[in-house]
């Protein structure tokens, strides 16, 4: 396991290259595999989590840094990751990623069929929604790669997005397949899921799309094996044992476990050395026990808040989560006395460890924006070595490994340098007005 605090050069041995990093959900995920990995990200915010937390990262825009500072990526770099945003897709979002799949489809048969890309931007930039054509990147930097003199294409693409985007991974994958156009004859053995991330231990329920593609010499994509159990979110059945989980020959299936709740991950988390989570004010006569009344409406009723027990997984964690209540009891709902998620809190209900950096601003965007890293390292693990993380490895990324100081500086040295190079006014400091003295 590579630690982000060894004395070594930064990028030295880095094989990943994560597209829309934000904090590091998939790099933590890398990291507690035994892969090194760098991150392009443009929030600053974020940015300043990962220098903490030891993650190499270029603070860029995913699009520049393809058309202009490509030659920059380490390389080293050979397996492609990436979570476009996912604000004009999402169920949360403005719908227009959504409205235009059709639209996407031809755009990523044009862009492998090889037409002028500058027409293409132009078409791109018209959308309802310009964050929709993120969702390109990830070919975009394919191609890039194979077209360009001294590079090879990547091995290995791990890609994640809402539901929504599905169909868009779909068209990847046949694309993938083929080896036509661009892609010069490189032919993928590529698959896509739609994973439940409550079935691979992490505490919350939370629905994503994910495709996984090699080169045929790393073998067939094998489909993931889950781990837990769903959860029902339609209530009152989830103990009791489903028709579809029922074995169909003689053979039983190995058992899986029962979902993990939201008292089962803070609770162990609280009890680690050192923890950052404190729930002592969550307990009842020594129990933890709690609801949460979610900060969002279902049902399309904006009033209709849903509620989830302590025993339950948490809902889909958002950069809203602060605004979620927590009540201890029944009592305190009537009063409305409630209490929030701490930003560790959270992060640990993503499976962040429980002493993760979390720097900068806008924290709960942060936590809510990433990846989940168990699901992380099932994924990689399943693309990158064809088989699930061990046990030793699941248990180790609990806790995240100290950082120096100069360690954070050197990468934010690397990351943003004189920050000529970074994004339009992401340095800009808003000063408060001066005061004159009474």
């Amino acid at each position: 396991m590579i630690s982000p605090g060894t004395e070594v050069r930064q990028l030295d041995g880095v094989r990943i290259l994560d597209l829309f990093a934000g904090p590091g959900g998939l790099d933590v995920a890398a990291h507690f595999l035994g892969f090194k990995s760098i991150g392009i990200e443009w929030d600053r915010n974020a940015c300043e989590t990962r220098y903490a937390a030891g993650l190499p990262t270029i603070h860029a825009d995913v699009s520049v840094m393809r058309e202009t500072r490509f030659d920059e990526i380490p390389r080293s770099v050979d397996i492609l990751t990436g979570g476009p945003p996912c604000q004009s897709f999402s169920v949360a979002g403005n719908g227009a990623g959504r409205r235009a799949l059709d639209t996407v489809k031809k755009f990523i048969h044009r862009l492998v069929d090889g037409e002028d890309e500058a027409k293409i931007d132009e078409e791109l930039h018209a959308l309802d929604d310009p964050r929709t054509a993120l969702v390109l990147e990830p070919l975009r930097w394919l191609l890039k790669a194979i077209e360009t003199e001294g590079r090879a294409p990547y091995r290995m693409i791990v890609l994640e997005q809402v539901p929504a985007v599905r169909p868009l991974w779909d068209v990847y994958a046949e694309l993938l397949q083929s080896g036509v156009g661009r892609l010069k004859g490189f032919k993928y053995e590529a698959d896509c899921w739609e994973l439940k991330t409550e079935q691979f231990g992490v505490p919350q329920t939370r629905k994503r799309a994910v495709l996984v593609a090699r080169l045929p010499e790393h073998g067939a994509v094998e489909p993931l094996e889950t781990t837990h159990l769903p959860f029902d979110l339609h209530r009152g059945k989830h103990n009791a044992v489903q028709a579809d989980m029922l074995p169909t020959d003689s053979e039983a299936p190995e058992p899986k476990q029962c979902w993990l709740s939201m008292a089962e991950a803070l609770d162990a988390a609280s009890g680690l050395e050192d923890s950052s989570v404190d729930v002592s004010r969550l307990r009842t006569r020594g129990e933890l026990k709690f609801f949460v009344v979610s900060n969002y409406g279902s049902g399309g009723d904006p009033k209709n808040r849903g509620e989830r027990l302590s025993s339950e997984p948490a809902f889909t964690v958002t950069g809203k989560i602060s605004r979620n209540k927590i009540y201890t009891n029944d009592a305190a709902y009537a009063a409305d006395r409630y209490d929030r998620f701490t930003i560790p809190e959270a992060g640990v209900l993503q499976t962040f460890p429980h002493n993760f950096p979390w720097s900068g601003n806008d924290q709960a965007q942060q936590v809510g924006n990433a990846v989940p890293p168990r699901l992380g390292m099932h994924v990689l693990s399943r693309a990158l070595r064809g088989d699930a993380p061990s046990e030793e490895e699941l248990a180790a990324a609990r806790t995240w490994p100290s950082v120096p100081r100069a360690t954070a500086d050197e990468l934010r040295g690397i990351g943003c340098g004189d920050q000529s190079q970074c994004p339009p006014e992401s340095h800009k400091v808003t000063r408060p007005r001066s005061t004159s003295a009474p």
